[in-house]
This record gives structure tokens, sequence and C-alpha cells, in this order.
């Protein structure tokens, strides 16, 4: 199936769906150090455009795809971010639903952070999307059970046209593992190491965490261990090794 990928970032759903055999024809976001990213990694175009404007749409309508994907922004409904979905990002998940619906593909997919579930901006992109005809599958996915050793949640909609409500639930649940990926079950002794520090938001929280359990979520920055760090009860070990 052709699939184009909106809101794609630096390529992880595109990469996703290339290696499940989909053929990417092309990608779409509007920030110019991921349009880099995502273009030094894939062959298909990437166009650094704002999806919102009209000319935008008329770009996407040169392609003819079965599949539209995307994660719009989850800044606005992140527990890292101000959790305010008046600040503007929200919006661009609405936008979504509304290229779906104009553009009527055969199936969709959408990604964003668990949180999005208790907003209005979900609740008004489903009813745009039941009203264009789409039946529609969401669930909470564990990163640990999809064979990825990191402790992330991630919602996904998905939507067939014309087809039924919770239908690909199944499809979604189908090769869960049964217990979580580990670090160590990923990499083995290559770390040459037992436990490892990633800097916390704050010191109330943990900051030393065992390759024996998935990973936190990666985070773009960290920094060596503060002298003095006095350890929190839940680090898996004090770092000896």
């Amino acid at each position: 199936m052709r699939v184009v990928d909106l809101f794609a970032g630096c390529g992880g759903m595109s990469l996703g769906f290339a290696l499940a055999g989909f053929d990417i024809l092309a990608a779409f976001d509007n920030w110019q150090p991921a349009c880099l990213v995502y273009q030094a990694n894939f062959t298909h175009p990437i166009h650094c455009v704002d999806l919102a404007e009209p000319e935008s749409l008329e770009l996407l309508q040169t392609y003819t795809f079965d599949v539209l994907i995307g994660g719009p922004p989850c800044q606005d409904f992140s527990s890292a971010g101000k959790r305010d979905e008046t600040l503007g990002r929200a919006d661009l998940t609405l936008t979504f639903a509304n290229i779906v619906a104009q553009f009527q593909p055969r199936y969709f997919v959408m990604e964003n952070v668990p949180r999005i579930i208790h907003t209005n901006t979900l609740m008004l992109s489903k009813q745009k999307l039941k009203s264009a005809g789409y039946g529609l599958s969401e669930q909470v996915l564990l990163a640990s059970l999809c064979g990825v050793p990191q402790d992330r949640k991630r919602y996904f909609l998905l939507g067939e046209l014309g087809g039924d409500d919770t239908t690909m639930i199944p499809y979604l649940k189908k090769h869960l593992a049964d217990k979580p990926m580990t670090v160590f079950d990923y990499l083995g002794n290559a770390l040459n190491t037992n436990y490892y520090y990633r800097h916390p938001r704050n010191y109330s929280r943990r900051a030393i965490y065992s390759v024996h359990e998935p990973s936190p979520t990666i985070r773009g920055v960290n920094r060596p261990i503060p002298k003095g760090y006095q350890g929190h009860p839940l680090d898996a070990s004090p770092l000896t090794d």
C-alpha cells in the first residue's frame, strides 16, 4: 500500500511502515531540523511546509495514496509540557483529522501521547473522522511489549473508511510480548555495565536504572552524575559498576 506521512518529524513512523513493507511516497513536516534529518535517512521526498496552509494541500493532492499516517505535535497534551490545548499545537491534531476527512484515504494511523485521550481536541477529531465515514480503533501501547526496551506509552488511533469501530484492536494486540523487553534483552553485555545514570527533571525522581529493566524515556539532553548526588529510594542501585 502507498503511504504518505504527515507531521513526520524525523521519520519514526515512516521507518516502521517501510520496514513492514509499505511504500512510503512522501512526508510532510514544518520544522526544518526534522526535515533535514528525515531527508538524510530516506530517498523519498520530505516537504517542509505548513499543513495548515492551502498550498500544502495542493501539494498533497499530487500524490495517490492508500494510507495517511502521522504524529501531530504532542507538546500541548504531554505530561512534560503545559497540558494546555489553547497554545496552538493541539490544533494540528484537528488539522490531521480534517485532511483525512478531505482526502478520504482507505486507512489512516495517528499516534500521540496517552494524555490526548482526555482532551477536547481528540473528541472533536474523532467526531470529524466518524462523520467522514471512518470506523475507529484506538489503543494505548507500551513500547517494551512491542520489541523496544523502553518504558514508553503511545496512543494510536486507526481508521478504516467504511469500516466498523474497534475492528483493528485485535491486530494491535496480536504480537504483544508477554513481558517487557529490558535493555539487557536488547543489547546483552554490549554496555559492559549493570546500572546507568539518567539525569532526572528534578530530584524527587529516581536517576539510576538497571539494564535488567526497560529504559525510561530517552531524552535529548543528559549530563554527568552531579558531585554529591544523594540518591533516591527508587534507584536501582548505587553506581558502583
